[in-house]
């Protein structure tokens, strides 16, 4: 496997952060050599890596138009590109997911402010079984119309919760809106069905799923954006940047594709390769391998942890590599994320849930060690 863990810790929470692969690390100690000697960086360099790296982001969202992809520095950054072109009228709405992430609402809700608009939040609906279907049922029937945009991801970043985005989209294009989509905790994880969605944008961290480093984010931008306003005037993001001889003419026309909204110093020497080689890797294993390997792991620990009270949304709603358990009423989840810090078991709590993520790198011995944390219960003494 290409990752070195700690033979004692359990990693299960690569939704918090992944752990790097060897090739993608050494990808960033070659990278970071290369700043130690400027002169062999040449004019194309500032292109190629970027070039590549759309290349397979676009790979990764399963579309053949590259042009539209963006290199980012965040997930906000790309949703503030969204907010800064979305038509949105006064009376307008604009619908999300409950407890969805802040970098998924907050851009939003200033404009919402700003337009006479207003956020449409669908909470999740108050049951500790079957709630995806209802839930999903729930946000299609919040978009009418009055909806200028559906902001949600493919699931659910707190618990896993996997949104039916293909029929939510069709619905928002029924009624004119645009449909944005946080990718960060699906996008290199779980197939994304980007021709049945449809999206005009899809924002994803480079640093979680897609196994790259931090302070880096991917970003497809659809037809309807494509002659819209950037966050920064970046000199690379000009027709003709290529030439360095040329750069004090001043171009106004900007590139071909999204090339405007690349974020400034886009080419990074250090964090491009590693994304570029994480991606690499990304599409090698596919994420058939990834969600099978991940269902192979909670096979033998799904029912002894339903039979212990937690409650765990339904195959059909959920994705295997992001799970989220909601525990027993009354347990003491203090108590709980003890118990797991002292068996060295990583996961994290968000919500009402204990979120669970494991990849390839995890072991049916990393999984048992969560059954024991959260039961009590020795699965090993037990057979």
């Amino acid at each position: 496997m290409s990752f070195l863990l700690d033979p004692d810790v359990h990693y299960l929470n690569c939704a918090y952060m992944s752990p790097l692969p060897h090739s993608v690390e050494e990808a960033g100690r070659v990278g970071l050599a290369r700043k130690r000697r400027p002169w062999t960086i040449r004019a194309e360099d500032f292109f190629l890596d970027v070039d590549e790296v759309k290349v397979r982001f676009a790979d990764v969202l399963g579309t053949s138009r590259r042009e539209q992809v963006a290199v980012l520095p965040s997930v906000s950054y790309g949703m503030a590109i969204v907010a800064r072109n979305l038509p949105i009228r006064p009376g307008q709405h604009i619908v999300v997911a409950g407890a969805q992430f802040p970098s998924n609402v907050h851009p939003w809700r200033r404009l919402a402010d700003q337009r006479g608009a207003e956020v449409r939040t669908v909470v999740a609906p108050d049951t500790r079984q079957g709630r995806g279907a209802a839930w999903n049922e729930a946000l299609h029937a919040a978009i009418d119309e009055r909806t200028a945009l559906l902001a949600i991801g493919h699931v659910h970043w707190a618990d896993g919760t996997r949104f039916d985005l293909p029929r939510l989209a069709a619905r928002a294009r029924e009624v004119g809106a645009w449909v944005v989509i946080d990718g960060t905790q699906s996008i290199g994880a779980l197939a994304f069905p980007f021709d049945e969605v449809r999206p005009d944008a899809v924002i994803c961290a480079a640093y979680k799923w897609l196994l790259g480093p931090y302070g880096l984010a991917l970003g497809w931008f659809g037809d309807a954006l494509q002659e819209g306003e950037p966050v920064e005037e970046t000199w690379a993001g000009r027709r003709g940047s290529e030439d360095f001889r040329g750069l004090v003419d001043y171009a106004d026309a900007y590139g071909p594709g999204s090339v405007r909204f690349d974020v400034g110093q886009r080419a990074n020497f250090i964090t491009l390769p590693m994304a570029s080689e994480a991606l690499r890797l990304v599409t090698a294993w596919g994420t058939e391998r990834i969600q099978a390997h991940a269902s192979s792991l909670w096979a033998p620990v799904l029912e002894p942890l339903t039979e212990a009270g937690y409650a765990i949304e339904d195959a059909a709603w959920r994705g295997a590599h992001l799970v989220g358990l909601r525990p027993p009423e009354g347990i003491d989840l203090l108590d709980v994320a003890s118990r797991l810090a002292a068996a060295r078991v990583h996961v994290s709590m968000r919500g009402v849930s204990i979120r669970v993520s494991p990849h390839l790198y995890n072991t049916p011995e990393d999984m048992q060690a969560l059954r024991t944390a959260l039961t009590g219960e020795d699965a090993n003494a037990s057979t």
